[in-house]
């Protein structure tokens, strides 16, 4: 059975300049006072870029730039306003996302979903081209069955050719089932959540970069013997600050490194998370539990068994 892919997931495949204008659009809504993220902002913003697959396929067939834009500003005008918060993406924009990736990984072979695509994704699906219809008519009369075979050829030196996913996989040809292991929430250097919230503290204490830790023989004991329980295996380390809650930990990380703990523990990662990396730019309505849920998921499927240290956890 295929495993469904992850909303973080396919949302880190859009190219660099088609992530942009989503978080353009998205921004767009909040200022305008929208509750939803609609198809309408992100058609807008993608306008409203100097080149992209959309601008060269509009220039083929030679429907005016003017055409669009203006249809699209009279469907933002109809959108209801007043929201004090956006309250998430619209239903439309995760299922072209979603088609979207199927054309450009099953199809036409490609890592990324680029602008291009997206618009063949709202031309080939009935629901999407019906709301196509209704928000921006120049669109939808683009002749699909020509289209879906020049595309490629269309949309070759558009600037988008040369982006890499937002996600920076650069993963060749994947499918959907494929990419439902790529990493939730990577960002566009590539790193994985683990990597990009968290810090490893057993690689630091194998580099010496933790200073050894003396007179916390007793409590590391007492961590060690919760953690290896079937059951409440969670310890929480409490005391007031200065009492060396941390070092502690920093006293663990550093047993396992030196292999001073029961077999069952000596391959363990002890990571900490970085709450403030996690909670940073996380404006949209859950996605804060989103990454935290993309990090555990990713925790849970490490070949490597992973310990994740919470700082300040209250």
């Amino acid at each position: 059975m295929e495993t469904p892919v992850s909303r973080s997931a396919l949302y880190g495949k859009l190219a660099g300049p088609l992530f942009r204008s989503l978080e353009s659009a998205t921004a767009f809504c909040k200022l305008r006072s929208n509750p939803w993220v609609e198809l309408t902002h992100w058609l807008h913003q993608l306008t409203q870029q100097p080149d992209n697959d959309i601008l060269h396929v509009l220039r083929h067939y030679q429907i005016p730039l003017s055409d669009v834009e203006k249809a699209l500003l009279r469907q933002l005008d109809m959108l209801p306003a007043g929201a004090s918060a956006i309250s998430d993406f619209s239903h439309h924009i995760d299922l072209s996302v979603e088609k979207a990736w199927m054309l450009a990984s099953v199809r036409y072979g490609d890592n990324k979903i680029r602008s291009g695509w997206l618009l063949l994704a709202l031309l080939t699906t009935p629901e999407l081209r019906r709301v196509l219809s209704s928000i921006c008519a120049p669109l939808a009369t683009l002749p699909v069955d020509e289209l879906t075979e020049i595309l490629p050829s269309l949309i070759e030196t558009s600037p988008e050719a040369q982006e890499r996913p937002y996600d920076g996989s650069g993963l060749a040809s994947a499918i959907p089932g494929e990419s439902s292991q790529a990493i939730p929430n990577g960002g566009q250097d590539g790193k994985s959540a683990l990597a990009k919230y968290c810090q490893d503290m057993t690689a630091q204490a194998r580099d010496g970069k933790i200073d050894p830790v003396t007179g916390r023989e007793h409590e590391i004991r007492t961590m060690t013997d919760i953690l290896l329980r079937r059951r409440q295996n969670n310890p929480l380390l409490t005391g007031e600050a200065g009492v060396g809650k941390t070092a502690v930990v920093e006293g663990f990380a550093l047993a396992i490194a030196q292999g001073e703990v029961p077999p069952a523990l000596r391959e363990v990662r002890l990571l900490a998370l970085d709450v403030g990396a996690l909670l940073a730019g996380a404006s949209m309505k859950g996605e804060f539990e989103s990454r935290l849920k993309g990090l555990l998921e990713e925790a849970g499927r490490s070949p490597q068994p992973v310990i994740l240290f919470v700082d300040e956890v209250h």
